[in-house]
């Protein structure tokens, strides 16, 4: 498949670079990745490079064509797909060993026609911010990202063992972590993304970094390049992040928090359409959880609004009531008027969670509804199962993604859900079984 392509300067690759990394994102939020030499690279940009469709829907080991999940044997999904990278996301990786031998390009996923692939999240997104820009809007994000540190065992796989009692803010000699947070913000600095602070979480082994403003895929490319280098500099330093969010009982829940700072291009109130980017939000919010809190996990973290306890990193204390515990006006400044969306999970998809809030925003600020009494004071699901057994019927969420990518996000989490509620926990062994 031929791609125009439009070089960056005279040469498509420092002369330093040993190897590229292709990196596209599957339909759950995955990082994927394929890496060639530089030489290779080259006629890969020029002529995309193929992959097999499994790589967007997640085969599991031992399954074959024949015997793949229903969500991946669709005749539409059985086609050629390429990587088609984008080179304004070209970058030198760090955080990949010594020296600046790796680069990377974020690719987009296309048909043998070059046209984008109906499963590409990335571009979902990108056609989000063309729907914003329609509008007379620009929206900017910035993140208060969240996720822990956690000791492996000696055959190198992750635990929840961490051997630190620091808390909020806490500082070194208690911080254990305080170095592998330095090598963090100095990595992606070098890199070019340049975080804005990091500072230990409010439990032991919890981490929180905020991330400065970017706008439209960029932010999502952002996020997503944030998460593969924490966990790569994490393992250079014998630990495991995770960005699940709720890893532990004890523990606080980690979090994503969506700083949206909104102008108008058309000279309209950027403090009103704020406002309304909010309602949408709200009247929005159960038909998007499944997008910006996708796993069954996430659910265990929502729960502190349900029980009597606080986390200060969650919206608000249980005993609040009203909707600024899931989204909230924050003020006018010069870039604009923003808001803040407290409730996405760290683990989620950030092209679909960012395609999700702008579709709900653009909503409120097309239809001029009120918010219902139970929208502006919302309650969360207890559970993923909910959300995929009504995902069929979710006209905003084929709105905003479309028939073909919702469809299969659907079989996919449920056959998710299906595993889990036929797996015997060790909660229900300790609680069931000498009863029994």
């Amino acid at each position: 498949m031929e791609m125009d392509m439009e070089k960056r300067g005279d040469v498509l690759f420092d002369e330093g670079v040993d190897l590229v990394k292709f990196q596209f994102t599957d339909v759950f939020g995955q990082n994927k990745m394929v890496e060639m030499t530089r030489n290779r690279a080259e006629r890969a940009v020029r002529e995309g490079y193929p992959i097999n469709r499994f790589a967007l829907g997640g085969l599991k080991k031992g399954e074959t064509d024949s015997a793949a999940p229903e969500h991946m044997t669709g005749r539409g999904e059985r086609t050629q797909l390429y990587l088609k990278p984008d080179l304004c996301t070209y970058a030198l990786l760090p955080w990949e060993g010594a020296g600046a031998h790796t680069a990377r390009l974020i690719c987009n996923v296309c048909g043998p026609d070059g046209a984008f692939s109906d499963l590409d999240s990335r571009y979902l997104l990108q056609r989000q911010v063309e729907r914003a820009g329609e509008l007379g809007l620009f929206v900017e994000f910035d993140f208060q990202c969240e996720f822990y540190l956690f000791h492996t065992d000696d055959d190198g796989r992750p635990t929840t063992i961490t051997h630190e009692a620091a808390r909020y803010y806490d500082a070194g000699p208690i911080d254990l972590a305080e170095n592998v947070r330095r090598d963090m913000l100095v990595s992606l600095a070098e890199a070019g993304m340049e975080a804005e602070s990091a500072r230990h979480g409010l439990t032991p082994g919890q981490h929180s970094f905020r991330l400065p403003p970017r706008c439209g895929v960029e932010a999502g490319d952002y996020l997503q390049t944030f998460k593969t280098a924490v966990k790569r500099i994490a393992k250079r330093h014998g630990l495991h992040a995770t960005f699940m969010p709720k890893p532990n009982m004890s523990g606080d829940g980690s979090g994503l928090h969506v700083g949206m700072t909104i102008r108008r291009t058309d000279g309209a109130s950027a403090g009103e359409t704020a406002a309304r980017f909010r309602v949408g939000i709200l009247k929005n919010l159960h038909n998007m959880l499944i997008f910006t809190n996708p796993m069954i996990n996430s659910y265990k973290r929502l729960a502190a609004e349900r029980r009597s306890v606080f986390q200060p990193e969650f919206p608000a204390a249980a005993w609040e009531k009203g909707s600024d515990k899931a989204v909230r006006l924050t003020g006018d400044g010069e870039r604009g008027s923003s808001l803040q969306a407290l409730f996405p999970d760290p683990a989620a998809n950030p092209y679909l969670a960012l395609a999700a809030l702008i579709s709900a925003g653009i909503d409120g600020l097309e239809n001029d509804d009120a918010l219902t009494q139970r929208e502006a004071d919302p309650r969360f699901p207890e559970t993923l199962g909910v959300l995929i057994r009504q995902l069929g019927d979710n006209s905003f969420a084929r709105r905003t993604f479309g028939e073909t990518f919702c469809r299969i996000y659907q079989e996919g989490k449920k056959e998710e859900w299906e595993r889990f509620c036929s797996y015997v926990t060790d909660w229900e062994l300790a609680e069931y079984l000498h009863r029994c």
